[in-house]
Parts: structure tokens; C-alpha cells; sequence
């Protein structure tokens, strides 16, 4: 826990995750500052609330810092990293630092293979609109409440717990919630799935002894690691019978409504605005959640009732034409398949663009993959999104994805090489009535972003000629 308060340096300030912790900072009352290559309107966001913002990396900016906090995308030679430890100031990783403000609190952290965004997206929304006040930090922006953070006054912090590198087993967390558990990030256990689950059991062993554990019991893997939480476990399904359920689901064109049961007991109905059965189940994860906290029923189904999603999380980015154009993160076959199938209610051609990121997951999920499609109408695959630094692998390429996917689950797929490819793709192809999806954690939520002012500029001619 921070007692006083300190100068906190942040290197590498300007992702979710980093400038939500930032924020909370600032908003407890902390001197915050923060270097990054380039800025954005996270790391403006975070300078109009007083945070000193630098562009480019320089030793000097850690002189007088209290504390210094760097991301998992910053290397160990980093000029700033190397002063910190020179002299002597205490260097965090992400995750420690928000395990400073999880740990002795009433934390609820968020673990799991897909739905941690959303999930906590919703269990913070939730708490907010029920009167909680509580703190949160999510890896994205919540729509509906404007912000990816906030310092609450109550003793409730909200936040995602990243498996992806093992950084989830910083928390020791009052409440712990696993959605799913699926082999993937392998690359950082040593390519053994049995690691990740192992990881897994650590994490649920480390809620606290008078705590809860909140588990998606429709999946295998979490069923398999329940037996070593020594807290309390209440388990949510759609599939099977657990102790959170949900029963008459009916998706219509915009919405998806259910009923809720507890316990064996009726609790009464609850409506999304977000597609999708993968998003029932996020609903009950949270209505698990604040139960506990002590919200009524009523109050969680009205903060449902006015959940948005988070950005990248089935984000509508405009409509033009009768064209609706989304933007998702989804990035794993899991994922594609869910997102894919919670658009059936609604009636479009779906006409999806999917960009595999890191040739590490495209390698290890190639097959997968390539059966993720059957329920789009259209797909295009562009090139792979490759972070800074992985080499290609011989073989891995979308050209070869793509191939694959017409003999597994989708004929149509066709491969466009850049994002401008992909773009002038679909306005020769989008149509009144369409559904436009971009998909993936790379950088392809730029192609939704131009296509909206495309089609704009398209009908505008249109209407001159």
C-alpha cells in the first residue's frame, strides 16, 4: 500500500493499463510522471489531470522518483530503467504497483482466456451506478463510464488479472473471478499448457482465506483447477448446472435478454445492449460478483441494462448507409467464434476482417483458426500483426491461413495484404444492410475507424452524380 504521497515515474505511460494506474494516482493524490514515444488521448487524458507527460526516454526524468513502474514492452536497457536502478529507486512492474493498490483492499481481480475486459468492464459500471464508488482499472476504455480508471473512496478495487505473462500471480484478491481457460500465450510457459494451469491453481490459491471465488463452470479446464481454491467458490454456467444460471434466452436485433437464478431461486431478468451468449455469461459472472458486494438484483440488472461495452469490445464505430460498422478485439479462434455467432440475431451480411496477430499464436493456433469463420459471410485476412521484435516463422504467413480456412470453415475467405487493401476492398463490397467487423489485437480497428468517413464520402458522390 502507497501511505504518502510519492512521485511515481511510469516508463511507457501511454498503454491501458499503465495510464489507468497512473490515473488512479493522480486522482489519490500522487505526483505522476510518465514517459512514452509518442502521445495519444490516453497520455492527454492523463496530462489535463496534471500528470507531466515526456515524449522520448531519458534518464533524467527519474531523478527525485519515489517509485518507478515499467510495462511488460520495456526492454531491460532502457535509459530511464538503467538511471532507476543506479540509483537505487525502487523499480515496479506493472502489475506490482497494482498489486499495491489490489492487495489490502477488497480487491476483485479478473483472470481468464477471454471476457476479463468486459467482465470487469461490467462489475465496475455495476458497482459505480449501485453507489459503491469503487476504484477500477481495466485494460479498456468502459463506453458508459468514459474512462478505463478511476480512485474510488470505497474499499472496493475492480481490475484484470493478465495471465498472459504470469503477472496475475502478484494478487492476493478478495474476490476472484476465472472466466476460461485456454492454452494460449504458451510462449511464456514453456510452451506447455500444463504450466499455464498450474499458473492458474497458484492464482486461486491465493484469494483470501475469508474470499470468493467466482468460476465459469461451463469450462473444462477452470472445473479441473477448482479443487485447489481453499476459499469459497460460486460457479456460473449456461451449459450445466451451477450455482448462477441463466435460462430463456432470447436474442433479438440489438439486445439479448435472459432470466437469472441463484441458488435455485428465480432472481428475475436481465437485458444486454452487447450480443452474444458469451456476454450472458459475463453478465452472470458479474451479477456473482456484486452479489457479494451486496447489490440488490434490481440494481445489478439496471446497470446491465446500461453496459456499452468497452472500446475494441464489439464497439460500434458509425453506421452509414444502413451499414453497421464494428470494431472487436477478438484475436483468439474462441473469441472469433463467439463474437462471429452473437451476430446471427441480428440479420446482416456479416462482411469480417480479421488480422492474426503474432506469428508465435498464428504458429500454435494456425488449425484453430482456420475453423473460427463459418459463420461470416465474407472474410478477409490481412498480414500479421507482429510486435517490434519477433522474427517470422517459415510457414506462418495469412496467405497460408487463408488457405486453410477455405478447406475448414469458410470458402469465401480471401486475403488482402495491407490495411488500405482492405479498406478499398470493402467499399467496393459493403451494402445496405451489411455488418462491417474488424477483428484482432493488432492495429486493425484503424480499418473501422477509416471506413465510416469513407462510406460517408462514397454516398456524398453518390449523391452528386
Amino acid at each position: 500500500m502507497i501511505s504518502k504521497k510519492e512521485h511515481v515515474h511510469f516508463i511507457g505511460i501511454g498503454g491501458y493499463g499503465m495510464s489507468a494506474i497512473a490515473r488512479v494516482l493522480l486522482e489519490m493524490g500522487h505526483r505522476v510522471t510518465g514517459s512514452d514515444v509518442s502521445s495519444n488521448k490516453l497520455t492527454e487524458a492523463l496530462a489535463a489531470k496534471g500528470a507531466e507527460i515526456h515524449l522520448g526516454h531519458d534518464g533524467m526524468l527519474v531523478e527525485n522518483a519515489d517509485r518507478v513502474v515499467y510495462s511488460s514492452s520495456i526492454p531491460e536497457h532502457n535509459v530511464e530503467w538503467k538511471a532507476a536502478r543506479e540509483q537505487g529507486i525502487p523499480v515496479y512492474h506493472r502489475s506490482q504497483m497494482l498489486a499495491l493498490l489490489l492487495n489490502d483492499k477488497k480487491g476483485v481481480a479478473i483472470a481468464g482466456a477471454h471476457g476479463k475486459t468486459t467482465t470487469s468492464s461490467m462489475i465496475a459500471q455495476t458497482m459505480e451506478e449501485a453507489g459503491v464508488d469503487p476504484s477500477y482499472i481495466i485494460g479498456g476504455e468502459v463506453v458508459s463510464l468514459g474512462s478505463n480508471a478511476k480512485a474510488g473512496s470505497s474499499d472496493w478495487v475492480v481490475a484484470e488479472a493478465d495471465e498472459s505473462d504470469g503477472t496475475f500471480l502478484e494478487y492476493n484478491p478478495q474476490i476472484a473471478v476465472v472466466t476460461n481457460i485456454e492454452p494460449d500465450h504458451l510462449e511464456n510457459y514453456d510452451g506447455d499448457f500444463n504450466n499455464l494451469k498450474q499458473a492458474y491453481r497458484q492464482f486461486l490459491r491465493q484469494v483470501k482465506t475469508d474470499g470468493l471465488a467466482v468460476l465459469g463452470w461451463d469450462d473444462a479446464y477452470v472445473r479441473e483447477i477448482a479443487d485447489d481454491c481453499q476459499a469459497r467458490i460460486i460457479t456460473y454456467a449456461l451449459d450445466r448446472s451451477a450455482d448462477v444460471t441463466a435460462t430463456h434466452i432470447r436474442q433479438h436485433l440489438n439486445t439479448i435478454t435472459f432470466t437469472v437464478h441463484a441458488h435455485g431461486k428465480e432472481l428475475g431478468e436481465m437485458t444486454l445492449h452487447v450480443p452474444g451468449r458469451h456476454n450472458v455469461a459475463n453478465a452472470l459472472a458479474t451479477t456473482a460478483v456484486c452479489l457479494e458486494a451486496g447489490i440488490s438484483f434490481s440494481a445489478i440488472a439496471e446497470g446491465m441494462a446500461r453496459f456499452r461495452g468497452a472500446k475494441r469490445r464489439f464497439q460500434v464505430i458509425g453506421e452509414v448507409d444502413d451499414i453497421l460498422v464494428v470494431d472487436d478485439y477478438a484475436h483468439h479462434p474462441t473469441e472469433i467464434r463467439a463474437t462471429l455467432s452473437g451476430l446471427k440475431a441480428m440479420n446482416r451480411r456479416v462482411l469480417a476482417v480479421f488480422q492474426p496477430q503474432r506469428y508465435s499464436r498464428t504458429h500454435l493456433l494456425m488449425d484453430e483458426f482456420s475453423r473460427a469463420f463459418g459463420e461470416a459471410d465474407q472474410l478477409v485476412i490481412s498480414s500479421i500483426y507482429s510486435p517490434p521484435g519477433e522474427p517470422p516463422i517459415e510457414g506462418v504467413t495469412s496467405e497460408r491461413l487463408v488457405e486453410m480456412v477455405r478447406v475448414n470453415s469458410n470458402p469465401r475467405a480471401l486475403f488482402r495484404d495491407t490495411k488500405e487493401d482492405v479498406e478499398k476492398w470493402l467499399l467496393e463490397q459493403a451494402r445496405p444492410g451489411d455488418l462491417v467487423i474488424t477483428m484482432g489485437a493488432g492495429d486493425i480497428w484503424r480499418v473501422a475507424h477509416h471506413l465510416v468517413p469513407a462510406l460517408q464520402e462514397r454516398r456524398e458522390k453518390a449523391n452528386l452524380t
